[in-house]
């Protein structure tokens, strides 16, 4: 079997709506979809990226993060097909809102997640993360795990708001916890050309972020909101939709920088 040179990518921003679990999902869809063997980690209690890609997270079939992160259980145990060849799942579930405070009294508590993962390097060319909204234990073992991370920014009023704590954790990530760990992209979500709100924040995010800023944007699109109830990735939902084009757009601009 052949191994690869893992790339681990968490999706992160603290902030809720901004268009992260539906970049995670639709990023390492679209992976997949060019014959990358993808593994898409589901770090939030919430679970949409798990019920985004058809899987039951009421289910005791499925092992979930939780089990792996407070239950010991081994990843490989975790991992679940999704329907498109290439990308599998570990699925979340609600029990995970209370690993927070489970893994306050683990020792090692900020590197469980990468210690997890070493089962299933090489297994996978990316491994993408779903984030929680927030900037506790969860969040912190993603990004300690990750080679990387891609922020998503909605064109909103106050898009930057909140970002200089992100940042901050970065930051205190890298000096503490995980030296290599780089900011891969920032990714425009929700906009809208019409709009002179959309302009005024890409100026804004391009100042301050330069060319990590991705050439593609994340136009509102109702079938890209529309997707996840419907338990699919845009690509099997609606191939020929904006969002659809979009997110195909971004991962080739993701595979062309890792050359």
């Amino acid at each position: 079997m052949k191994s690869f040179n893992t790339k681990i990518i968490a999706i992160s921003n603290q902030k809720g709506g901004v268009g992260k679990t539906t970049s995670a999902v639709n990023i390492a869809s679209f992976l997949a979809i060019t014959e990358t063997p993808t593994l898409i980690i589901d770090m939030d209690p919430q679970a949409n990226a798990t019920s985004g890609l058809g899987i039951d997270t009421t289910s005791s079939k499925h092992l979930s993060i939780y089990d792996v992160l407070i239950n010991n259980k081994n990843l490989n145990q975790s991992i679940t097909k999704t329907e498109i060849d290439y990308l599998d799942i570990i699925p979340s579930n609600s029990k995970l809102a209370g690993a927070e405070i489970e893994l306050v009294s683990m020792f090692t508590r900020e590197s469980v997640l990468k210690e997890a993962l070493l089962s299933v390097k090489g297994k996978y060319k990316y491994i993408i993360i779903d984030s929680p909204p927030s900037l506790g234990l969860l969040t912190i073992n993603v990004l300690t795990a990750s080679d990387s991370v891609i922020i998503p920014i909605q064109c909103e009023y106050y898009a930057l708001e909140g970002l200089s704590q992100l940042l901050n954790t970065i930051r205190l990530i890298q000096k503490n916890l995980n030296k290599d760990l780089n900011i891969e992209g920032i990714l425009i979500t929700m906009y809208d050309s019409r709009l002179n709100l959309s302009k005024q924040v890409i100026n804004e995010v391009q100042e301050y972020f330069g060319d990590k800023v991705y050439q593609t944007y994340i136009n509102r699109n109702v079938r890209l909101g529309e997707a996840p109830s419907h338990g699919k990735p845009i690509i099997l939902y609606d191939p020929s939709s904006t969002g659809s084009n979009n997110y195909m757009n971004l991962v080739t601009e993701i595979l062309n920088q890792d050359g």
